[in-house]
């Protein structure tokens, strides 16, 4: 009998051996192994998402001309805009027989937030709540006097109105010179974001 309990007593401590020693160690390996599996789907969801932006990238190199023509019209950077504005006027002028004489005041501004009605209700009347959104787009003015005739001038405006740039004439004003010369001048904003 005394060997009938050595064998009921060393089975009931190999059970609490590997209840108390295996059991935890069991549950932090399935654990890892969960974490694992976590982990795998995880980089085949990143790899999955790479993959989509290489596609992307591959469409957009199609359309490489007509994004840059965008960047052209609407740079990023304000005072970079206004440095190749300048230096786009000057060009326009020349080609189109102005003299680019002098360049009056320049601003950059951010132009006040766009009130936008929002489809959300009002919770004490049924009309529809205005918001207001933060624009991100700068306005650029630019005050700046050429000379030349009344034809260059009007060359010169269809050669703005025709440009990439999206470029606004504010305001033109004229006075007499010479007898063929005409002082003009002009008023413009452009944007950039």
């Amino acid at each position: 009998m005394s060997r009938l309990i050595i064998i009921i007593v060393c089975f009931l401590l190999i059970l609490l051996i590997g209840f108390f020693l295996l059991w935890p160690k069991y549950q932090e390996l399935t654990g890892v192994q969960a974490k694992i599996e976590g982990k795998k789907k995880e980089l085949q969801y990143l790899q999955d998402y790479f993959s989509k932006l290489n596609q992307l990238s591959q469409k957009l190199k199609k359309y490489e001309t007509q994004l840059s023509k965008i960047d052209f019209a609407l740079p990023s950077d304000p005072s970079l805009t206004l440095l190749s504005l300048v230096e786009f006027l000057q060009k326009a002028s020349f080609q189109n027989g102005l003299i680019f004489q002098n360049l009056g005041s320049f601003s950059i501004t951010s132009p006040k937030s766009s009130t936008t009605t929002s489809p959300r209700l009002s919770t004490t009347s049924p009309e529809l709540l205005e918001v207001e959104t933060p624009s991100n787009i700068k306005e650029l003015y630019i005050s700046f006097e050429v000379a030349g005739s009344y034809s260059a001038l009007k060359n010169f405006l269809n050669t703005l109105e025709k440009s990439a740039k999206i470029i606004e004439v504010e305001d033109v004003s004229f006075s007499s010179g010479e007898e063929t010369t005409l002082s003009f001048s002009l008023s413009i904003k452009t944007y950039s974001y």
